[in-house]
């Protein structure tokens, strides 16, 4: 896992709770916030899923090379 992956799971979860809250409490703005937060997470760990795989490709290509 890389940092993005990690950062982005963290939002997502803390996005999840924060709009949660706003469920129970009845606050339309916190639950919005937290989907807009739970969205910015779900990117975050998109784009560190595609540098992990680019990673990961980088690192076949080269071993193949190496053989």
């Amino acid at each position: 896992m890389n940092k993005d992956q990690i950062k982005g799971s963290a939002k997502d979860l803390a996005g999840k709770a924060q709009r949660k809250l706003g469920e129970a409490t009845g606050n339309e703005e916190q639950e919005a916030k937290g989907l807009a937060r739970q969205g910015e997470g779900k990117v975050q760990k998109g784009v560190g899923n595609v540098k992990d795989a680019a990673r990961g490709a980088a690192d076949k290509l080269n071993d193949d090379e190496n053989r």
